[in-house]
């Protein structure tokens, strides 16, 4: 019975806070404000994962972002149409790559080297094969870039499996336990193309639809922190914790 009291008071805490927050969001846009405080409070209203710069800037600005976002329609069209000829290859027709990459440059070399020797008996110029080298700086920055992230990633591994945090181990558990199911679903190939396809088509939906989707988010957050007090409160509260390390001991 205690057990019950205690959930309901958690969750009328929890409608309190939210019934608070809507009153008082009406109440300040019944008064009659300057544009600029409403715009002010316009721009404080409730965007997924807390974002507060555009969709643009989020995906880091750039040619990147512009190709996410479809602002150059036939470069997006073109890379979309690419990954999904290569998906199409090596998943439906089951083409091997390391087969395929070898007949391109068999039917490649073989065109060169003809096209080389009849320049001569047909009078026309030979092909001009350009001399290719990757540059050394941009190949330095992506590795920069790919060693912060990994030693990031393991730094938040480490902080997980300290145990400081649940919330987050049981976050990280069960994102895990999720991509081990898809993983068994499909191959890496296919698994990476949904996830190419995810970006080319998930950023923009949102970017067009930015004001539903925020507003279905909140909704459905206010429900995920209620859910999680009664969790917290039935049993990870019940939980017994080890003494903190920075506890001295008497």
């Amino acid at each position: 019975m205690a057990e019950h009291d205690k959930e309901d008071s958690v969750i009328e805490s929890v409608m309190e806070k939210v019934h608070d927050h809507e009153t008082s969001s009406d109440s300040d846009s019944d008064h009659g404000k300057p544009k600029s405080e409403s715009d002010s409070l316009k721009s404080k209203i409730y965007r997924l994962f807390g974002r507060e710069k555009p969709v643009h800037k989020v995906l880091g600005g750039g040619k990147p972002a512009d190709i996410f976002l479809w602002r150059n329609k036939k470069i997006s069209a073109g890379l979309l149409g690419g990954a999904t000829a290569i998906w199409v290859l090596f998943e439906l027709l089951e083409c091997h790559l390391l087969t395929l990459v070898c007949y391109f440059l068999i039917l490649a070399l073989v065109l060169l080297f003809l096209w080389s020797n009849a320049s001569t008996f047909i009078n026309k110029s030979p092909p001009h094969i350009p001399e290719v080298r990757i540059p050394e700086e941009p190949v330095l920055q992506i590795a920069a870039a790919l060693t912060t992230e990994i030693n990031w990633a393991f730094s938040v591994l480490r902080d997980i499996a300290s145990g400081r945090d649940l919330k987050k181990f049981l976050s990280v558990i069960a994102g895990l336990w999720v991509l081990s199911i898809v993983g068994s679903w499909c191959n890496f190939l296919t698994l990476f193309y949904i996830a190419f396809v995810l970006l080319h088509t998930v950023p923009v939906f949102y970017e067009k639809y930015e004001d539903q989707v925020d507003a279905f988010a909140e909704k459905a957050m206010i429900e995920i922190k209620k859910q999680y007090a009664v969790f917290d409160a039935k049993v990870l509260s019940k939980i017994p914790r080890g003494p903190l390390k920075g506890k001295k001991k008497d």
